[in-house]
C-alpha cells in the first residue's frame, strides 16, 4: 500500500491527476487488491542480469543532451552581454518551454544550476557575507543565505526539479545553521565567539551534515524500489551529504586542540580521511548509492596523495600511484557492486534490509 500510495502522490505532483482523485484513488484500488509487485530476490542464473535501481533519470538521450548545450551556450552569451536581471526572464521562458510542456530532464537540471548561479551572484551583489567561516557570523550572512531557499524553492513549486527541491533543502539547512550560530553568538555575548571557539564550529558543521544525510535517507526509504522522484530528490542530497560530512570530519580534525601531539597531526590525519571515506563507502554500498560513493572518490585521491607525499617520492610518483590506487578501488566496487550487496544486506538483520533497496537480479528478455 505504501508504494502505491507513493506512485499516486508522484500523479498528483505531475499534475496528471487531482490531490482529491488521489486520495479516492487508493482506497478504490486497495479494495480491489491492486498491489505494486516487488521485485523479489533471485539466485544468479545463466541467462540473467543485474537489475539496477539507480538509473539517472535526467539522461534519457542524445536530445536532452544537444537542448543542454543548446541553453548552456545561449546563457552563456547572454550573461556577458546582458545585465544579471536580464537572465532570469531567460531562464524563466527556458523552464516554460523545456521543462513545463516538454519536460526534458537534462535540461531541466542545467536550468536549475543557472539559476542557483544566477541567485549567488544576485545575494553577492546585495549582501557581502565574511569571506573567513571563523569571523562573527552576521546578518549579512543569514541575508544572503536566506535568498536561496526561497528563489529555489518557487523555481521548485513551479517545475518540479527534483534538484531544485534538493538545492533548496540544503541551502534551508545552510540558513538553518547560520541562525543557530547567530543564536550562540548572541548568548554568549562574544561576536567572535568561533574564531575563539573553532573546534564547536566544526561539531556543528558535522551535526548540519548529519541532518542532511539524513533527510536524503527519508526520501530513500520512502521510495525503496526507485520508481518517483523521491528517489531522484535523494540522489542529489547524497550527492551533497557525502562532501559534506568529509568536509566536516577534516574541520574536526583540524582542531583537535590537545588530542593529538602537533607533530603527529599531519601523519594521522591523512589515515583518518581514508577511513572516513571507506566508511562512507560501505554506507553508499548498503543504501545502494554510487553516487554518494562516487562524490567522495575525490577527496579520496587527496587523501592517498598525501600519504604518498609523506614518503621519499617523485610528484610523477604520487600522481601515478594515486590514479592507480583509485581505479583500482573504483573498479573493484564497480564490477562487484551486486555481489558486495547481498553479501552486506545478509549481514545486517532482517527488519533493516527489508527496508533498504534489493539486491537482486533480473531476467533478461
Amino acid at each position: 500500500m505504501t508504494e502505491l500510495r507513493s506512485i499516486l502522490d508522484e500523479a498528483v505532483r505531475q499534475e496528471l491527476i487531482s490531490p482529491e482523485a488521489g486520495g479516492r484513488l487508493l482506497p478504490f484500488l486497495t479494495e480491489r487488491g491492486v498491489v505494486v509487485a516487488e521485485a523479489q530476490p533471485a539466485m544468479a542464473a545463466e541467462g540473467e542480469a543485474w537489475s539496477d535501481t539507480e538509473t539517472p533519470r535526467f539522461v534519457r538521450g542524445f536530445h536532452d543532451v544537444l537542448i543542454t548545450i543548446g541553453v548552456v551556450v545561449a546563457l552563456g552569451g547572454l550573461w556577458g552581454l546582458a545585465a544579471l536581471y536580464a537572465v532570469l526572464p531567460a531562464i524563466i521562458v527556458l523552464s516554460e518551454i523545456l521543462v513545463r510542456r516538454q519536460r526534458l530532464a537534462l535540461p531541466a537540471v542545467s536550468l536549475t544550476i543557472a539559476l542557483l548561479c544566477w541567485t549567488f551572484l544576485l545575494m553577492s551583489f546585495f549582501f557581502k557575507p565574511g569571506t573567513s567561516a571563523f569571523n562573527g557570523i552576521g546578518a549579512e550572512a543569514t541575508q544572503f543565505v536566506a535568498g536561496f531557499p526561497i528563489i529555489l524553492g518557487l523555481y521548485y513549486a513551479r517545475y518540479r526539479v527534483p534538484l531544485s527541491l534538493a538545492l533548496c533543502i540544503m541551502s534551508a539547512l545552510a540558513l538553518v545553521l547560520t541562525l543557530l550560530l547567530r543564536l550562540v553568538q548572541w548568548v554568549s555575548g562574544d561576536p567572535q565567539f568561533f574564531s575563539n571557539h573553532p573546534l564547536l564550529l566544526a561539531v556543528a558543521f558535522f551535526v548540519c551534515a548529519l541532518g542532511l544525510f539524513a533527510t536524503a535517507l527519508y526520501f530513500d526509504l520512502g521510495d525503496r524500489l526507485r520508481r518517483t522522484t523521491r528517489s531522484d530528490i535523494a540522489f542529489w542530497l547524497h550527492l551533497g551529504a557525502a562532501p559534506a560530512l568529509l568536509f566536516s570530519v577534516r574541520l574536526l580534525m583540524s582542531f583537535d586542540g590537545n588530542l593529538l601531539d602537533v607533530a603527529q597531526t599531519v601523519s594521522i590525519k591523512t589515515p583518518i580521511i581514508v577511513i572516513s571515506v571507506v566508511v562512507l563507502m560501505l554506507i553508499g554500498l548498503v543504501i545502494d548509492r554510487r553516487a554518494f560513493v562516487t562524490s567522495g572518490l575525490l577527496s579520496l585521491g587527496f587523501a592517498i596523495y598525501g600519504i604518498f607525499r609523506q614518503g621519499s617520492a617523485t610528484v610523477d610518483t604520487y600522481i601515478s600511484t594515486t590514479l592507480i590506487v583509485v581505479g583500482a578501488i573504483v573498479l573493484i566496487i564497480g564490477t562487484g557492486w551486486m555481489p558486495l550487496r547481498r553479501i552486506v544486506l545478509r549481514a545486517l538483520p532482517a527488519a533493516i534490509s527489508q527496508r533498504l533497496p534489493p539486491a537482486v537480479l533480473a531476467a533478461t528478455p
